[in-house]
């Protein structure tokens, strides 16, 4: 019976060729691949997909495909590195500069069933980035055209480090297929699956977001308690109900519960966002690391500063005077 006419089957995935990114794909321009029909499971929906395995080049590791090609047109990455196939970056950056809000479910019950509804509307090469409503801003635009990696990142197809190599017992030397270098461990090394595709609590991500923001000044300040952010050069016919309504639009993974006050100074067409938590702040800082565009103007964003000689993050009323970034 074939596999679509099984019931239990109908959901399962059959495909002729993989979705992946040049530097998975590899240097060399004649790939030899194999594909095994529901060889696996897929990394994020759990339904069987068909693998592909090849060898990138000379000197590097067999790869193989992790997650079905539905999963890797919904989020319009690659099935082994799970990269953003336009910009090659984790998808936590991209939709962090895209304000792209995570509409996949992560729960067993939920998955597969967005799965299967997913592959009929993402018919041919469509992505899910396409086919939702996602309004990107020039900024974020602009922070990715500067975070992108234009040339293919072939020293990422490595072979593996050699076990026995760590433990001392490897006798093969130089014709030994694996790496003999130590490990670096760090927060780096320890990465999942379903958090490097549903773009939260990715340490690659964390880091080019946090070193990206330090290069436009954005420096988180020493003064833990600062948890506000400045900005300036608003638009005359701003007014806090907006300024709150764009903020909360640019940060979707954020509640509005998490804000603890927005501090509109009209007059020197300036405002505070105070947040609840450092962390919330950090984050918004590193998301408008490129300038925040706020009724049709793109505002200047700084860190807020502490009172002189308190220890208290700003949190302006409405009749105090601005206190300078």
């Amino acid at each position: 019976m074939p596999p679509k006419a099984d019931i239990n089957k109908a959901g399962w995935e059959q495909s002729d060729f993989p979705i992946l990114c040049e530097t998975c794909l590899g240097s060399n321009p004649f790939v030899r691949m194999s594909k095994q029909e529901y060889g696996r499971s897929c990394g994020t929906c759990a339904r069987p997909f068909t693998v592909f395995r090849w060898n990138p080049g000379a000197g590097g590791r067999f790869k193989t495909t992790v997650i079905c090609q539905t999963c890797a047109k919904v989020k319009n990455v690659c099935q082994t590195c799970l990269l953003d196939l336009e910009y090659g970056l984790p998808t936590q950056v991209r939709d962090t500069a895209l304000a792209i809000q995570n509409e996949a479910p992560t729960s067993d019950i939920n998955r597969e069933y967005y799965a299967q509804n997913m592959e009929s509307k993402l018919e041919g090469n469509k992505s899910g980035l396409e086919t939702g409503p996602v309004r990107t801003s020039s900024a974020g635009k602009e922070m990715l055209k500067q975070l992108a990696r234009s040339d293919p990142y072939y020293k990422r197809n490595r072979p593996q480090v050699c076990s026995f190599f760590l433990k001392g017992e490897c006798n093969r030397g130089e014709e030994c297929p694996y790496r003999h270098d130590k490990p670096v461990d760090n927060a780096l090394a320890h990465q999942n699956i379903q958090d490097r595709y549903h773009g939260r609590n990715d340490p690659v991500a964390r880091k080019i977001l946090s070193n990206h923001a330090e290069s436009q000044g954005l420096k988180p300040p020493d003064d833990v308690t600062i948890t506000s952010i400045f900005l300036s050069s608003l638009s005359p016919n701003s007014t806090e109900l907006s300024i709150r309504t764009r903020v909360l639009q640019s940060l979707p993974v954020m509640q509005p519960a998490q804000i603890k006050s927005v501090v509109h100074v009209a007059k020197s067409r300036c405002a505070f966002v105070n947040f609840k938590e450092r962390t919330d702040a950090e984050l918004a800082a590193q998301a408008w690391a490129n300038g925040l565009e706020v009724d049709g103007e793109t505002v200047g964003i700084k860190w807020g500063r502490s009172r002189a000689g308190g220890v208290k993050a700003p949190t302006l009323s409405s009749t105090s005077p601005p206190i300078s970034a």
